[in-house]
């Protein structure tokens, strides 16, 4: 594999300007808008609302997710390597706006005759428009989020560059989740809850594509001019071919710290993704909950903008690995914890104003765990790229951040798989109201959320124990890069000597 020396065409004086920090936080509502389809809506629509086996919506989703394992590190790989006027970034960005849109919108619309034709039919339809869809994603996604380890080799900012990202995506899907409920699927006679109207759903893919497509194009042209500060490859790399990107991969997977986070992160997204593809079920079928309920759940934003408040000054005093153990531990504790309040009745009976007040609380301070923990997993990736050029001479933002983007997709791909093998092993009726629903099959559904899939939480606790690079190791990281690309740019490529982590 060529070496590659990396210089940036400008140096930045000062900080990343705040508004660069905004326009490149739009980026996140494409993926935010996209998790909450597939994450709430795309299970319940095609088992509740077409009738489809859940187990055989879930197969269709995990064989897409298997295409992202070998899309993702194409992509990656391509965008660190690409070389072009607009840099490395963003012709990949542009390129994903349409498509993405247009099958985002047609995974939601399956035409008469697919619905007519039965449960394969639809499986096909799903099969081919999902990993369209999440193809298109990746187009957009790692080269953007790979976008954010460059604009700053500051340990602390990049963690407020993330913050304004998962503050826009907050806002935003906040917003666009109470408009959704309350505008697109209200309860009606014919239809309670509303998210069992199937005529809905045409609405909201049109809508959900539209704005996906607009923070596209918007996030991809107002960053351009961030390219010219961005880390760019001064000498030729080698042409694009799948030799290239798994001799790519293994280098990357060879840098222990990044495979610790990559499994941590992936294991905490799959469950993740379980728990949220259930969550709808749960709402209905479990606490009793309606559309009209539903709608003050993004009150949790609440919670997000207390993370945003706080994560700088947790920062600061604590460091990003104890940060990350404390959420996951939290999330395990709190996952099981609620619906046992159920089960040993020390809550208020459903359909009463204090057990959704108690609900939402919890989802407030849920919102904050999850925010932090967010925003420190995907600062902690932006050291380990410094740590890999450290170590081996070659930055790999783009293979690096295809992996984040692949752990992501499991929240609404091998989350949705355990979610719909869960759903028909409890004998879940199909189109069913709550009054429809056995009292034993609420009860398991409860324990299945409640009980085991949070335990799961376990493993990146222990991964995550794992990792090894501190605040004091990155400081040493960074100070040896800053010597070394001083002395690329004199004509001197040597790696120098190298340190391994303590």
């Amino acid at each position: 594999m060529l070496e590659t020396q990396y210089v940036r065409e400008k140096t930045r004086q000062g900080k990343v300007p705040v508004s660069t920090k905004l326009v490149q936080g739009v980026g996140s509502i494409p993926d935010t808008f996209k998790n909450f389809a597939f994450n709430t809506f795309l299970l319940f629509f095609y088992n509740q609302v077409l009738g489809m086996s859940a187990s055989l919506a879930s197969v269709a989703l995990g064989i897409a997710v298997v295409f992202d394992a070998i899309t993702d590190p194409v992509i990656g790989s391509i965008s660190d390597n690409l070389r072009s006027k607009m840099g490395r970034r963003h012709p990949l960005m542009y390129l994903s706006a349409l498509p993405l849109a247009v099958s985002l919108f047609l995974v939601f619309v399956p035409p008469e005759f697919v619905k007519q034709a039965g449960d394969y039919a639809l499986l096909a339809w799903l099969l081919v428009f999902a990993i369209l869809t999440r193809t298109a994603m990746t187009l957009f996604l790692v080269p953007w989020t790979a976008m954010m380890a460059e604009l700053s080799d500051d340990y602390t900012e990049r963690t407020t560059i993330v913050t304004y990202r998962y503050f826009f995506g907050w806002v935003f899907g906040a917003s666009f989740t109470v408009a959704t409920y309350t505008f697109i699927f209200p309860s009606t006679e014919a239809f309670t809850p509303g998210h069992l109207n199937p005529d809905g759903y045409v609405t909201f893919a049109a809508v959900v594509s539209t704005f996906v497509f607009f923070a596209v194009l918007f996030t991809t042209h107002f960053t351009r001019k961030e390219v010219q500060y961005l880390i760019q490859p001064i000498n030729e790399t080698e042409k694009f071919s799948f030799g290239r990107v798994y001799s790519e991969l293994m280098l990357a997977l060879r840098n222990r710290q990044f495979l610790l986070v990559f499994m941590a992160v992936l294991t905490g997204s799959t469950i993740a993704g379980g728990l949220a593809a259930l969550e709808l079920y749960l709402n209905t079928y479990f606490w009793g909950l309606t559309p009209e309920d539903l709608r003050w759940f993004p009150l949790s934003i609440i919670g997000a903008m207390i993370a945003f408040a706080s994560i700088s000054w947790i920062q600061r005093r604590v460091d990003k690995k104890t940060i990350i153990l404390t959420t996951f531990t939290f999330l395990l504790v709190d996952g099981i914890f609620m619906v046992n309040l159920r089960f040993f009745d020390l809550l208020p009976e459903n359909g009463s104003s204090l057990l959704l007040i108690i609900l939402i609380s919890n989802h407030v301070l849920r919102t904050i765990i999850a925010t932090i923990y967010g925003i420190m997993g995907a600062s902690v990736m932006a050291d380990i790229l410094d740590y890999q050029e450290y170590k081996t001479g070659k930055r790999q933002e783009g293979m690096f951040f295809s992996a984040i983007s692949f752990s992501g997709k499991a929240v609404s791909g091998l989350g949705i798989v355990i979610a719909g093998i869960i759903i028909d092993l409890l004998n879940f009726p199909k189109s069913a109201l709550p009054s429809d629903i056995p009292a034993e099959v609420i009860v398991n559904l409860g324990l299945a959320v409640g009980v085991g899939i949070p335990l799961f939480y376990l493993i990146p606790i222990g991964l995550f124990s794992l990792y090894r690079l501190t605040r004091s190791e990155h400081e040493r990281i960074y100070a040896e890069l800053v010597d070394r690309r001083t002395r690329s740019a004199a004509g001197d490529f040597s790696l120098g000597e190298f340190k391994d982590l303590k």
